[in-house]
């Protein structure tokens, strides 16, 4: 009761005012188009007529306001524009015979609105603690219970308590004094007894009130996450039927298809739900000798044979191919978790693949050999050229690769050193809430340094799953004295719910010369509703007076070329030309369909004469389908041998059985030893809380990096003497 009267943070709740009427919306195929808009919930919705508004049916779009703001112009007393939280803008006029409806209204209505929707959409995520204290409704109706008994017997002893003084002869020889103070605190007991059966009713019939509108809000998310699923299926269809050129079989209409369109064209998509989920699970106390043993005892972990000059041979495939995701999806384990934190949700082992997330980092040095050969050249702008090829090619490893990492757990660790390719790398789960990935490679030959965070920033668009990778990347030329840093671009997800899953990578990757100001822009381009820019990049490299010194183009999933400014430029005009010609005739080629993942070749990216190739993408190897399309290098990551497993720390996730059980077939197993080690990781963290122990990382620590001053994880040192004592138990 107290707990409800103080109040609680996650259950408030706002009378709002709905609001509607009749107001003219523009599109950007059709002008302006009279509908009838509804504002409710924080909620701005259109429908064709106001019948379909009172019974809710035919809602031709709707945009949450979160974050919204109104702009209007001076001149025009009626026409307002909203622009929202994804930068889509919707301009809609005010009719002129609507006396009772001004634009003032509208704005007015709409500004509550979007105060409500921001207020509670940008609230802070309850925590791990804060769930756990929570109050259930079990917890609640049995308090309840035990307080309407006391209140009942309190008021049986005061009754008995105050008849039992009058029918007391004793009571004739007291003090008046007393016999007074005896009324006062009976009477003040009798006051508070009804005061506390007073606060019980209206909470029992509060609680009454909670369990209905609970059973309501049940409904209304099955029939919501339903009718996103249906609304899914139609919109996969219209993109396939307008592309393919066949008549739709969705039953919207022209002008429904393009003005939804308008209202979500700035729908999202995610880096990998399946990629960057990275929600760390904090240590555990389990003894890692189990791990061991189970690992020692299942398939073949890699190994593989010393070749003649040294460098040891590795492994071309992993012990048992992936398991079929045909009859499992995805959706039907997210719209069980609308509404939730992404990081928080717990995906079946099948949606996996045999790898941590600090594994699937550490293929960021796939192609380390553009980094030795930046190092070769004296030219400042050519080692610009391959350091932007090396930010490229870090993420083609993601291509295809629809499975998700395994979260890391807090202090989980990571090493790889590769003498073929002449690095090492160390990386450590730093932080659990948010969770954030630490990692440090340097070049066997002194000549580099390569280090950075990763915490990626998730969220749900419906469709599709969008990771923003916070964190900045580093890398140091040690011979030219030279620091460049950048950020990765945002990675998506598509068809969560219907069609074949696809990944695509957009946004604008800057990365900085800070000893010289060369400045290098990166443009992924996002995939637009043909297809066409699919998997494009495209930049110039500036000096700090913002000349274009060299232009790149490629596709992030193939390879990248340079080639002059001039020469781009003038390509660039060009081909613009004959798209719009091409428009005008409405040619559209098959190719250009969305859902699809092109197949890459040499052909897919039209070589402008002049261009020098910077980088060309490996070919993965011929079971790469049947290995979670892994490529030659991340078929590696996870191998292990006898003379390894006696050098590497407890904490390395070479030894985690989860991943070790998945990568030898185990899915049962893989999915047991998954919750073994998720409860295990809430125990150790509750423990930490109750002793106010604070966790501490190993090898890395916070500070500002020394380049451009942001918040970031330094490697410590000391990793590679070999001497790991203390480290906790995590497996």
């Amino acid at each position: 009761m107290k707990h409800l009267l103080v109040g609680n943070k996650q259950v408030i709740y706002k009378a709002l005012r709905r609001y509607e009427g009749p107001l003219w919306k523009s599109s950007r195929f059709f002008g302006w188009k009279l509908f009838w808009v509804v504002l409710e919930h924080g909620v701005l919705s259109w429908y064709r007529k106001q019948p379909d508004a009172v019974r809710n049916t035919y809602r031709q779009g709707c945009k949450h306001l979160t974050q919204a703001v109104c702009t209007v112009k001076p001149t025009d007393s009626c026409l307002f524009s909203i622009r929202c939280f994804d930068d889509t803008v919707h301009g809609f006029r005010v009719p002129k015979n609507s006396l009772q409806q001004s634009r003032e209204k509208w704005l007015e209505a709409i500004e509550e609105h979007s105060a409500y929707s921001t207020h509670y959409c940008s609230q802070d995520q309850v925590t791990d603690e804060e769930e756990e204290d929570a109050v259930s409704p079990m917890d609640l109706k049995e308090s309840l219970k035990r307080a309407q008994t006391c209140q009942q017997r309190l008021d049986r002893e005061i009754y008995n308590f105050l008849k039992m003084i009058k029918e007391c002869d004793v009571a004739k020889d007291m003090l008046p004094s007393f016999l007074q103070k005896a009324e006062v605190v009976s009477e003040a007991s009798r006051e508070t007894c009804v005061a506390l059966s007073d606060c019980l009713h209206l909470l029992t019939k509060q609680e009454g009130v909670r369990n209905f509108k609970l059973e309501q809000e049940q409904e209304k998310n099955k029939i919501l996450s339903e009718a996103l699923e249906t609304l899914a299926t139609e919109h996969h269809e219209l993109e396939r039927s307008l592309v393919e050129g066949s008549p739709p079989v969705s039953i919207l209409s022209e002008d429904e298809f393009y003005d939804a369109l308008s209202g979500s064209e700035s729908e999202g998509s995610l880096t990998c739900l399946e990629a960057v989920t990275a929600h760390s699970f904090e240590e555990s106390k389990a003894p890692v000798s189990s791990g061991k043993h189970r690992m020692s005892e299942g398939k073949d972990c890699g190994g593989g044979d010393a070749l003649s000059n040294g460098i040891k041979k590795h492994r071309t495939s992993l012990p048992s191919p992936m398991f079929s995701r045909n009859d499992f999806s995805i959706w039907s384990i997210l719209r069980k978790c609308i509404g939730m934190e992404l990081s928080k949700i717990t995906m079946p082992v099948i949606f996996n693949e045999p790898l941590s997330f600090l594994q699937r980092l550490t293929e960021y040095m796939e192609h380390t050999y553009l980094i030795h050969k930046a190092s070769s050249f004296s030219d400042p702008v050519e080692r610009m050229q391959c350091v932007a090829a090396f930010a490229v090619s870090a993420v083609a490893s993601q291509w295809e690769r629809t499975g998700k990492p395994f979260n890391p757990l807090l202090g989980e660790t990571y090493e790889l050193v590769r003498d073929d390719l002449g690095f090492r790398l160390i990386s450590e789960q730093v932080s659990h809430h948010p969770p954030i990935s630490a990692f440090h490679a340097e070049g066997l030959n002194n000549d580099f340094i390569f280090h950075g965070s990763i915490y990626p920033k998730l969220k749900f668009w419906g469709k599709s799953v969008e990771a923003e990778p916070k964190g900045t990347i580093t890398l140091e030329l040690l011979e030219h004295n030279e620091a460049y840093t950048w950020t990765n671009p945002t990675c998506c997800v598509h068809n969560i719910i219907v069609g074949k899953l696809w990944i695509e990578q957009y946004g604008n990757v800057e990365i900085i010369n800070h000893k010289t100001g060369d400045k290098c822009v990166l443009n992924f381009k996002p995939c637009g509703l043909f297809g066409k820019e699919l998997h494009k990049v495209e930049g110039y490299i500036q000096d700090k007076s913002k000349k274009k010194l060299c232009a790149l183009y490629g596709k992030w999933t193939e390879c990248l070329y340079s080639v002059d400014p001039a020469t781009f430029d003038a390509y660039k005009k060009n081909d613009k030309k004959n798209t719009e010609e091409k428009k005008n005739s409405k040619q559209t080629s098959s190719s250009e369909e969305s859902d699809e993942m092109p197949v890459p070749d040499s052909e897919s990216v039209f070589i402008i004469p002049g261009s020098v190739l910077l980088w060309r993408i490996a070919p993965r190897p011929p079971n790469s389908a049947q290995m979670y399309n892994f490529t030659s290098f991340a078929m590696v990551l996870n191998e292990v041998d006898k003379e390894m497993e006696s050098v590497i720390p407890k904490t390395d996730c070479r030894l985690r059985p989860d991943i070790r059980a998945m990568e030898n077939g185990e899915i049962d197993q893989a999915s047991e030893e998954k919750k073994r080690l998720e409860e295990k990781q809430r125990a150790a963290r509750k423990n930490r809380s109750k002793s106010e122990e604070d966790w501490k990382t190993r090898w890395f620590h916070q500070g500002p990096n020394p380049y451009n001053g942001a918040q970031d994880w330094i490697y410590s040192g000391s990793y590679w003497d070999r001497n790991y004592f203390n480290l906790p138990d995590i497996y």
